[in-house]
């Protein structure tokens, strides 16, 4: 019964701080409109980058980014990875390569960009080496 019990609390505590990164810009405007929320889009190569590796496990996974996120932000994210085991689907990839072409026209990786829930850019940025309460600072002067 302890052991039950256990589970049922980390699986609920776990629950309170999992994060939905959604693929689609579309639903992630109109999430974004009906919560008063900005979007934060990540272009990232989670199979061959290594900065993008580090951001995701060093800032993404933290719970500081997560609380601040469930707060404030709407996450989308754009993966292009490189192995054939972690290929996306054809109509993800393309949903992808549409939004790189309008936010990532240049194709750098990681690449943070901070929208409003119309899709209108507020600031970007990248890998920082700082720690989770930083780069989450570094998110929210783009709008101050």
């Amino acid at each position: 019964m302890k052991k039950i019990i256990l589970f049922a609390i980390l699986f609920s505590a776990t629950l309170s701080f999992s994060q939905n990164w959604t693929t689609s810009l579309e639903a992630v405007k109109t999430e974004a409109a009906a919560s008063n929320k900005n979007i934060l889009l990540v272009f990232s190569g989670s199979d061959w980058c290594a900065p993008c590796i580090k951001l995701d496990r060093t800032i993404f996974q933290s719970d500081v980014f997560k609380a601040e996120a469930e707060k404030k932000w709407v996450l989308l994210k754009a993966d292009f990875p490189k192995k054939k085991g972690n290929a996306l689907s054809a109509e993800q990839t393309e949903s992808n390569k549409k939004l790189a072409e309008k936010y990532n026209k240049e194709g750098n990786f990681p690449l943070v960009v901070l929208l409003d829930a119309t899709g209108k850019v507020l600031g970007i940025t990248g890998y920082k080496n700082v720690s989770p309460t930083e780069y989450v600072q570094l998110l929210n002067a783009m709008v101050n």
